[in-house]
């Protein structure tokens, strides 16, 4: 046992003497690790990971669990978009969190680990030191830091080097942004909305290691995990059995649908306007308002949130959020100042930068997103074009 494992024994003695009974599992415990299958939610989609300690002379059968929050947090809302919200070690029967994922109809697979009595115990005072009020709470991260990441690193840190994650894999090619997506729809609108919030950054290679901030990445490396050159994991055993639940949508409900419609009124207002020599204002309008909210919302996650994963963003380059400016002159008046012409031309050539940065891979964008890039190439067009003609932007 090392000295930091020593002294994590020790705190547990002296700050929770009241559990001192239960500070040595006996020779009968088992330390397992769980990972749960997705559910329909969004925030369920990626599924789940906890440890679970079970020790019938004891009467423990206890979860523990990284990836809980509490809603009666001050400003939890506000708190959560700006990635300041900090997420806590939870501890509960296994009776409970059992029951829960069989009212969600979510698989449940639990790998036992192969650790000696000693390894069983530090992990035990670990987990229930940390557990304590002043210890529990931690700042989530999505990709890097968080219920899933927990479980390898906690391992890692108990184990030290006797503990190895082979790897499993000729070669890594996935970006974290391939890896979501894995866990979604792509023509959904989870799929399209987190490809709208999250940066380039995620577009980046992943290393074996990063991979396990999905739960089903640590359950597939628990299976490569060597201690002391023998598999970590004694047994594996399918707890709940679940299919996965078809979690598609109607086409008719998929942004794809509805950006197609989107698509095609654009063009046909577009050829009336350009046959009537006339401009339909409440369309524009409702454009400009749309990237301009959307923009303003990109702006906020990269510039003003902790959040690292919604960092360079390109998507603002269409989603231009000074386009809400425009939406400020377009219901002033019916005609706007001169340099919109120009101002147009530049939301031209953003469309234009985008679609090479997605061509570069700089970027991966959601592929609904071209459907939206020619709508708004038809009507900006259109816009310059005629402002080009009038030398005024007018009705």
């Amino acid at each position: 046992m090392t000295i930091k494992h020593t002294i994590l024994l020790v705190l547990l003695f002296i700050l929770v003497p009241v559990h001192s009974q239960e500070s040595f599992l006996s020779e009968k415990a088992v330390v397992s690790v769980l990972t749960c299958g997705p559910g329909t939610d969004l925030y369920a989609s990626f599924g789940h990971t906890s440890f679970r300690v079970q020790d019938s002379e004891k009467g423990i059968d206890w979860i523990y669990n990284y990836g809980t929050f509490d809603f009666n947090t001050p400003n939890f809302y506000s708190k959560f978009a700006r990635g300041k919200l900090l997420y806590s070690l939870s501890k509960q029967r296994f009776s409970n969190f059992l029951y829960s994922y069989q009212l969600e109809n979510r698989w449940v697979k639990e790998q036992l680990l192969d650790l000696s009595n000693a390894e069983k115990n530090d992990l035990f005072s670990f987990l229930e030191v940390n557990y304590l009020p002043e210890n529990r709470k931690y700042k989530y991260d999505f990709l890097f830091d968080n219920c899933s990441t927990k479980i390898p690193t906690i391992l890692k840190d108990i184990l030290g080097k006797d503990l190895e994650y082979i790897a499993y894999k000729d070669s890594y090619a996935a970006t974290f942004r391939d890896l979501i997506q894995e866990n979604l729809i792509w023509n959904s609108w989870s799929s399209f909305g987190i490809d709208l919030a999250l940066g380039s950054v995620i577009d980046k290679k992943a290393t074996p290691a990063q991979y396990m901030f999905l739960p089903n990445y640590v359950l597939r490396q628990l299976e490569h995990a060597e201690l002391n050159g023998a598999p970590i994991v004694q047994r594996e055993r399918t707890i709940l059995d679940y299919n996965i639940q078809n979690r598609g949508n109607f086409f008719t409900a998929s942004p794809l649908f509805w950006f197609g419609l989107l698509f095609l009124f654009t063009v046909t207002i577009t050829y009336i306007d350009i046959k009537n020599k006339v401009r339909s204002r409440v369309m524009d309008i409702v454009l400009f308002l749309i990237t301009g909210i959307a923009g303003c919302i990109i702006f906020f996650l990269w510039f003003l949130t902790d959040h690292q994963a919604t960092a360079q963003n390109l998507n603002i380059l269409w989603a231009f959020p000074f386009n809400l400016v425009l939406v400020y002159y377009l219901l002033r008046s019916s005609s706007t100042p001169a340099w919109v012409t120009w101002y147009l031309l530049g939301l031209l050539i953003l469309i234009a930068c985008t679609v090479i940065i997605w061509l570069l891979e700089i970027q991966i964008f959601s592929p609904v997103l071209a459907v939206v890039l020619a709508t708004l190439s038809v009507r900006y067009g259109f816009l310059f074009y005629r402002a080009k003609k009038l030398e005024i932007f007018t009705v």
